[in-house]
């Protein structure tokens, strides 16, 4: 498949250009049979490729240089591929044994060459030591301004409790995101996130400024008992299902767009009066759909006390939702990691894979200024 991909690429790229011709009416650009073969170093091992070639006759007129083809996806220089460590942990968290990896791969790759269970056992047992030495680094010389806190739940093929991933990513004072830590706990109990947090202080985090998480209760106890001077902020996408959940199907349309006006209101003030709106609509029939709002208003609108720019991502924990999202919706109770250390491992490599990609919070420029003096100037 990837050098199916490779080659789709090349055609794709000659393609485009099929309408530039020299002055005897000859394409500029063609194919031109496959370079040499070459092997790619991936986390499951080495794969042999040989990309294609095109000649390339037009020269660029800014630099005067010939113009050529690269691959995106396997550069000339390129002897390694990362990808292979984004999907390896996706497809064991999906319960797929170490058995089944080599030929799903092999599918993939287009080749099984260093494609073994014995290699997957080991970079399983490699990716345990890197989550353990991340869970040990010091945390005295950043700062997080924003951290999202959540549980991922999923199955342990081998185990009858489901394991659960204790999520946190933080928001560095450069507008940044960042995996803060990822545990294992016990139902989201308090005791659990009391165990992460203090854990991170003892490796010199300091107190966020804001916390953003769902209604679990065992998050806000820890919070407030190990850093109590952290704003909390609830999510408005767990908060919108708990309420919805709450109300009969006809009354749902109408009801959600009523808290979308709350959400996405343009200052505090305009959101108090989308509040009282909800409440005068359903508080007679549905007084626990409207207490679901107005007992957590200062909660749900901590977020307007920060900029403008950073609304968008404090009203919600989707870094963390989006990256587990196949995780969390799709595994089968006979299905999961074999063990809970595994799992976690996991868990680790799929979040770090997926960090690679996330962008900075808007306005990044801002968050220093919502933030506690840099630790340099600390006492």
């Amino acid at each position: 498949m990837l050098a199916a991909a490779i080659e789709a690429e090349a055609s794709g790229y000659v393609e485009a250009l099929v309408g530039e011709l020299d002055e005897a009416g000859h394409r500029l650009v063609v194919r031109n049979g496959h370079a040499a073969p070459r092997t790619i170093t991936t986390a499951a091992g080495a794969i042999e490729i040989q990309a294609p070639r095109v000649d390339d006759r037009r020269v660029d007129p800014e630099s005067g240089e010939r113009c050529r083809f690269r691959s995106a996806i396997v550069p000339p220089w390129s002897r390694k591929s990362p990808k292979v460590a984004e999907v390896l942990p996706l497809m064991y968290l999906h319960g797929m044994s170490t058995g089944d990896f080599t030929p799903a791969l092999a599918e993939f790759f287009g080749s099984a060459a260093g494609l073994s269970a014995s290699v997957i056992t080991r970079l399983t047992k490699q990716w345990q030591e890197e989550r353990a030495a991340f869970a040990r680094r010091d945390l005295s010389g950043v700062d997080y301004v924003y951290v999202w806190a959540d549980g991922i739940h999923f199955n342990v093929r081998l185990e009858e409790e489901r394991l659960c991933a204790l999520v946190i990513v933080g928001v560095r004072a450069d507008g940044t995101k960042e995996l803060v830590a990822i545990e294992d706990g016990y139902r989201e109990s308090t005791e659990s996130w009391a165990d992460v947090l203090r854990d991170l202080k003892r490796r010199g985090m300091r107190a966020p400024v804001l916390a953003v998480g769902d209604g679990a209760l065992g998050f806000w106890g820890a919070l407030r008992e190990v850093f109590p001077a952290t704003g909390a902020q609830r999510c408005w996408v767990h908060k919108a299902a708990n309420v919805l959940s709450a109300l009969p199907q006809s009354a749902q349309p109408t009801a959600r767009r009523m808290l979308s006006e709350i959400r996405d209101a343009e200052d505090r003030d305009h959101a108090v009066i989308a509040i009282k709106a909800f409440a005068e609509a359903y508080a007679a029939k549905y007084p626990k759909a409207v207490a679901k709002i107005v007992d957590d208003t200062e909660t749900l609108l901590a977020f307007f006390d920060f900029p403008a720019e950073h609304w968008i991502h404090l009203k919600t924990t989707n870094p963390i939702e989006s990256t587990f999202a196949t995780v969390r919706l799709r595994t089968k109770v006979t299905k999961g990691p074999g063990s809970r250390a595994a799992g976690l491992a996991m868990a680790f490599k799929l979040i770090e894979a997926a960090q690679g990609r996330w962008r900075a919070v808007n306005g990044s420029h801002l968050v220093a200024l919502c933030g506690p003096a840099p630790s340099s100037r600390r006492g």
